[in-house]
């Protein structure tokens, strides 16, 4: 939590209840992915969507590691998928995780 509040930049926030409100995109995430891995549901669009005001708020480097330590490890090959397709990250980091190919592909056609 302490790493979140230091690299969270939101000059517009009002309070401590904004914070917790934008730490709840990372719920968001997660249950989507989870969706994704048990139904095989994807909502590509509001993935990106969340993961992107995620970078706004915190900055590149700061969103990845959070989104790494806090979704599951069954999750992280759609989720690195994701961070990949939005440049967030190179092809030559997280190379002990696999791409899902099936995210890649919907990815691609948007």
């Amino acid at each position: 939590m302490m790493y979140a509040i230091k690299h969270y930049e939101n000059p517009h926030c009002e309070g401590e209840k904004e914070f917790h409100d934008d730490m709840k995109r990372f719920k968001y995430i997660k249950r989507l992915l989870k969706k994704y891995k048990v139904n095989g549901v994807l909502k590509e669009r509001l993935l990106l969507n969340h993961i992107i005001i995620l970078r706004n708020l915190f900055g590149n480097e700061a969103c990845v590691t959070l989104l790494l330590f806090k979704t599951q490890s069954e999750h992280l090959a759609a989720l690195k998928s994701f961070l990949l397709f939005l440049n967030m990250i190179s092809s030559d980091e997280l190379i002990e995780i696999n791409l899902d190919t099936y995210v890649l592909e919907v990815l691609r056609k948007i």
